[in-house]
Order: C-alpha cells, then structure tokens, then sequence
C-alpha cells in the first residue's frame, strides 16, 4: 500500500515512528509530509527514517493556491470550535475555553451573543463545506494517488488539515486520524468532519470520540497507544553508577526525577515551584528524603523558565527532546534508575508509570487550571484504574514522598497502563495493531467521492459574496481575532486618549498665547497712556511758564 502520512509540522512523527518503521518493513510505501517548518528536531526525526528505508519519503503539503478562500474557512472554523467551548460542558475547564477565546474572530464573539448557537453552528458548518476544495491540495492528492490518507492532528483550533481531509474525501480516498496525545479529544477542537477511521489509544477515547465528536461507534478502532510501545521491555544504557556519575548525582544515594509540563499560558511559572519543592525536599524532617538526589528535567519547549533560577548544589538539571537514539536513552535511563518520579501534569507521568515507578504529584490551588481544570488528567486521578499518588500541600508531599523512598507507597501502575496504553493486552504492542489497522483499510472497499449537498449548494452563493467582499474593512474587521481586536480596540482607545490629551495641550497652549498677547497689548496701551500724560504734562507746564513770562 502507500500512505500519505501528514502532520502539522515533522516533530508529530515521533510519536509515529515505530509506526513508519514497520510500514516500511512490511514493503509499504510511507510519504511524510508537513505543512509548516519547527524547530524542534522533527526535521532531523523525518530525515533519520528516510535514511533508514527507501520505502520512506519526505515533504511538504503545498501552499494554498487561494489564500483568500483559507482565511475565510479559518474564520468559520475557530467560530464553530469557539461556540463548542461556550458550552457548558467546558464550565468545568475554563482555562481550555479562555485558550479558544484568544484565537477567536469576532464573528464568532458576534454569534455567541444571539439565541439558537446550535443552529448558527450548524449554519456555519455548511458554509464551511460549501468552501471549494483548494485547486493546489487537489493536484498535490492527485499526484500522490496515495490508499491511505493519515492525519495528525487534525484536532486543533481552525484545523487546516480539514481542508486535506475534504479534498480526499472530495476524491473518493480513504482517510484516518490518529489521535496523537492523551488530551487531544478533550482540549483541543472538535471532530466536526469524520474520517473513515478514527485510530485511538483505549476505550476511554473509544468514548471521547464517540460521545464528544458524535463519531460513529464503528469508525473508531482501539489500537493501544503506539508512542509508548518503545518503553515497554527496554533496557537501560547505562548502569546506575555510570549514569548519576554523568548526572552530577551521588551513586550511592537514590534520586527522585522531577518531571516538567507545559502549562498553560499565564500559569505560574514551574520553574518557580521546583526552586520551592527543592527547598521543602532539603528541609524534610527525613534523613532519607534530605539526602536524596534531585534530577530536574525541563520541559523542552519551556527551556526559558530556567534563566533565572539559581539551583542549589546537588540539583542536577539536563534534558532535551527525545526524538533521537540518545535522547531517549537519556530519558529513559532518568526514569529507569529514579526512586521516585514527580510532577504537575505531563504525558511523563504516563511513561514513568509504565517504566513502572510510583508518580506523586501536589494539587496546589495556583495550579488548579492546569490539572484538575483539565478533562485529561482527570483520568491519572480519579476511577479504578488511577495511578497518581497526591496530596495538597508540599508539607504532606515530602512526607509521602519519604515513603515512596522506603519502597512503600502501593503500586498503582500496572492497572493503569493496561487499561489505558496497552488495552489489548500487557504484553501486546500497540504498533502491529495500529499498522494492521491501515492495512485493512487499504484493503477494503474505496468509498465514494464526496459530493456537494443540498445545504452546501444553498449557502454557496453567501460564501461567494463573502469572498468577493473580503477586502472591505467592516468585514475584515469581524475576520479578525478577538484578542487582536481587543489590541486594536485598546490601541484605538490609547490613540484618541493621547490626541485628546495633545489637542488639550494644544488649546492650553493657545490660551496661554492669547493671554500673552492681551497682557502685552494691555502694557503697550498703558504705556501709550503714560506717554500721553507726560506730553499733556510738558505741554501744559510749557503753556504755563509762556503765560508767567508775558504777566
């Protein structure tokens, strides 16, 4: 078969590419592409797979042939996904629907004010398939003829891959998604166009993807998570010794591993906290936690946290993206020979627990938003199958944390992976079942090309004079980003603040001038007066002494 693998940028395809690996054992033809350029290592991943088979290709989508036509389609797209996090369903999660409302344009600002949302959703969901497939995207699927199209992410905000998902719809290919992190289906955007297949982890997502995203029960297949097959029966490269040697930590004593997140934007910073953690870790009451190694591993995208934090002696601090070979020995050998793993809320927790070490954890009310306030981390805390051991103040955490170090905390993890990344079986791959997933499909029936619908028909001609109209500044106006706007608004605001304050200025000045002038006119007029009383005064003393002499 050939595959069409497409993702946002390359970094996606680490989490993919033991399954690109076995695609191309199995002599199937993989093409990765991207739609835009990072900087995280994901070229470097893309270029160590090509180099590792000739079956493996690399590239990118082309650009939009009309840019006109995908701002338009952007618009509607992050209205649709605004007015789903206007629900009351995300009440319980409002950092996820604030994080919405910065990328929403003000039509959807406009929208969210009237009565009846799910009909202007469903309004605004057939303009957007009433949108023509982009000529470029069309000819780069034609070209491709691939069996499969695959997409990652798809779920995001204003999705561009919808317009791939459309096109080869459009074409009569067969598509899927592979839902590529834990918190996709819950955080991100909403599945408002379904592919043929829907590829998720366990049956949490199962239900996700059905009851969030309406997707059909028989589109979704449960694969297990293949991202972390690679952790499963994987030996450390270094001995214990060998690896704290490197570290900066003492051998002969145990570490506890802090794991970072990324946050949400305007949490506090996690940096901030660790210096605080470590400093309640050194002032434990227990010999054993006092004289505890310490290994910090930031978060790859929040490197900068760091710049001004001055850690004490004995807190070592590396790290990077493990999307290599050594990267991920790094990774794994932290995890392997750590006692103990802690952090807020990152898809490491999943990976310590199954390289099976106990994953504590602090629910502090400054951080609140970005754990309990999220639908995903729910599932490390809460049900049967839970695998996070917390507490709700640093002084308790050091206190649990000296019983993980005794060895003593209960072992939470095995339900959990098994219920949650290996649903088919602990000792079953996810990945062979994910690619046989593929081939299956490749092998069944072609489904018939898309064609337009009654509603898409009917609302055409409104698109079409809404593209004829997009120059025009009352409707770029309501295409632009409400947080922009509110830039612009305060811009504005500040602008005629500041031309009220130089016009007050400029009449302040004018008076003062005025005032001047009349001040100076008044002096020249009593000077004039002065003058004249003393020419009065010579005259009359000179009329007076001409009359004294003639007497």
């Amino acid at each position: 078969m050939r595959l069409l693998f497409v993702a946002r940028h390359f970094t996606y395809f680490r989490n993919f590419d033991s399954v690109v690996r076995l695609m191309a054992e199995r002599g199937h033809q993989v093409h990765l592409v991207a739609e835009r350029e990072e900087a995280l290592g994901g070229r470097e991943l893309v270029d160590r797979l090509a180099a590792s088979s000739p079956l493996i290709t690399v590239g990118y989508v082309p650009p939009r042939a009309d840019a006109r036509w995908f701002s338009i389609a952007t618009v509607i797209r992050k209205s649709l996904d605004y007015l789903t996090y206007a629900s009351s369903f995300y009440d319980q999660a409002p950092k996820i629907r604030e994080r919405a409302w910065e990328r929403t344009p003000q039509l959807a600002v406009t929208l969210s004010r009237m009565p009846g949302r799910s009909l202007i959703a469903r309004m605004l969901g057939a303009m957007d398939r009433a949108i023509p497939t982009d000529t470029a995207i069309d000819a780069f699927l034609a070209a491709q003829q691939p069996d499969v199209v695959l997409l990652s992410p798809l779920i995001e905000l204003g999705s561009p891959q919808l317009d791939l998902l459309r096109s080869a719809k459009r074409r009569g290919l067969r598509t899927a998604v592979a839902i590529w992190s834990w918190d996709h289906l819950t955080s991100k955007a909403r599945l408002r166009e379904w592919p043929d297949r829907v590829l998720v982890w366990n049956e949490t997502q199962r239900d996700e993807a059905t009851t969030l995203h309406h997707v059909p029960s028989e589109r979704v297949i449960v694969t297990g998570a293949q991202c972390f097959d690679q952790w499963f029966g994987r030996t450390p490269s270094r001995t214990r010794e060998e690896y704290c040697t490197a570290a900066g930590l003492d051998p002969s004593r145990p570490f506890v591993l802090y794991v970072c997140g990324a946050l949400f934007r305007g949490s506090p910073s996690e940096a901030g906290f660790v210096s605080r953690w470590v400093e309640h870790v050194r002032q434990s009451s227990s010999a054993a936690v006092r004289a505890a190694g310490i290994l910090i591993r930031p978060h790859p995208q929040r490197i900068y946290e760091w710049d001004d934090v001055t850690l004490p002696e004995g807190v070592a601090f590396r790290g990077g993206h493990p999307i290599d070979q050594a990267g991920r020995d790094e990774y794994f050998d932290a995890m392997y020979h750590a006692s103990a793993v802690v952090g807020l809320n990152t898809s490491a927790m999943i990976e310590a627990a199954i390289v099976d070490r106990p994953v504590l954890t602090v629910l502090l009310p400054e951080f609140h938003e970005s754990q309990r306030g999220t639908l995903h981390f729910r599932y490390l805390l809460d049900g049967p199958n839970a695998m996070l051991h917390t507490t709700h103040d640093l002084d308790a955490h050091v206190a649990q944390l000296d019983t993980a170090l005794a060895g003593q905390l209960p072992n939470r993890n095995p339900s959990f992976v098994r219920s949650f990344i290996r649903p088919r079986g602990f000792d079953s791959a996810a990945t062979p079942t994910f690619v046989a997933a593929l081939e299956d499909q490749a092998a069944g029936v072609r489904p018939a090309a898309l064609a337009d619908g009654v509603r898409e028909r009917a609302w055409r001609p409104i698109v079409n004079a809404w593209y004829a109209a997009a120059d025009r500044r009352s409707v770029q106006w309501m295409m632009l980003e409400a947080s922009h706007a509110e830039e612009e608004r305060d811009r504005a605001r500040r602008l005629a603040s500041k031309q009220a304050h130089i016009r007050a200025h400029d009449d302040e000045r004018r008076f003062r001038e005025a005032a001047r002038e009349d001040r100076y006119r008044m002096k020249r007029r009593r000077q004039r007066v002065t003058q004249l009383k003393s020419v009065v005064r010579r005259v009359l003393t000179a009329g007076a002494g001409r009359g004294a002499g003639s007497h």
